[in-house]
């Protein structure tokens, strides 16, 4: 239930007050950071932030583990370099380095959106660190991936300047529902538009637009991202918002599934952003594979 008299500022406080700061190769960088426990660590996509993840975080503390999000460089609360390479593969190196400023020495990891091939990177390269991986609606062969319509204005100079823009506290929530989830009534609208803020913050999305125009898609990103979900230690399972109408089950579900060797693809009623609305079977999802690594030990 919304808060009497919450407004967007208020919403982005409160998420704020609820993480901490950690510096990561000199970068600012924001992270929620909720219980105890095994660490599960879960990756953002874009145009998200941690937020995402909030109450996600919630019901896995709830359920005795320390769940983790870190807000990337140039998105959410984190800082925006200029300089800084925002390439899926760096962005994966420097999640390596937060998880030792967040002292976790292995964790269950959660992937989404972009935060897949980031997600798989890491786990190729720190296979040692890695739990268990649970994946919902990403993809995995960046060599033919065709990005859907909704990413594609970003691409280009000026058109990508004028769509993110357009993005607002007026057309993000036909959008959010549009794309994101099936019962968008059920979330409060200022939390919806927090979305717009922490997408924009002080430099109006342009660090945005440098990650939407640098997704690798080389044989040798595609042969590493591979690895993350091939001839692998620990257990991996795909969970889908089974109304994505951008990364198809039909399509990006089965890519996975395929890529993986998976018996199943776990659907929940949802769209892209399934963790807003599907927060409590997610949880549990994961936390159902995680005593499975126990079981097996």
């Amino acid at each position: 239930m919304a808060k009497k008299g919450r407004n967007i500022q208020a919403v982005i406080e409160e998420h704020e007050a609820s993480g901490k700061y950690i510096t990561v190769d000199g970068i600012r960088t924001f992270a929620l950071n909720y219980g105890r426990g095994e660490a599960v660590l879960c990756i953002h996509g874009v145009p998200t932030s941690s937020f995402l993840y909030r109450k996600v975080l919630t019901s896995l503390a709830k359920k005795g583990y320390r769940g983790v999000s870190v807000d990337l460089p140039g998105l959410g609360l984190s800082d925006r370099p200029k300089d800084f390479d925002y390439s899926f593969s760096n962005f994966a190196d420097f999640l390596y380095r937060a998880s030792i400023a967040l002292k976790m020495k292995k964790f269950h990891l959660v992937v989404h959106d972009i935060g897949g091939p980031i997600g798989f990177a890491l786990a190729a390269r720190h296979p040692h660190k890695i739990m268990s991986l649970t994946i919902l609606n990403s993809w995995i062969d960046v060599v033919n991936f065709k990005k859907p319509a909704v990413m594609r204005p970003f691409e280009k100079r000026l058109l990508g300047e004028a769509e993110l823009k357009m993005i607002s506290h007026v057309t993000w929530p036909v959008m959010f529902k549009g794309m994101g989830v099936v019962n968008a009534g059920r979330i409060p609208l200022e939390e919806v538009n927090a979305y717009v803020d922490l997408l924009k913050r002080n430099d109006e999305g342009k660090a945005f637009l440098k990650i939407m125009r640098n997704f690798e898609r080389s044989r040798e990103f595609r042969d590493l991202c591979l690895r993350a979900v091939q001839n692998v230690k620990y257990p991996v399972q795909a969970i889908w918002g089974e109304k994505d109408p951008a990364l198809t089950v039909d399509t990006f579900g089965k890519e996975i599934q395929e890529a993986a060797g998976l018996k199943e693809i776990i659907k929940l009623p949802s769209r892209h952003l399934l963790q807003e609305e599907t927060w409590l079977a997610i949880a549990d999802q994961i936390v159902e594979q995680a005593k499975s690594v126990h079981l097996k030990t």
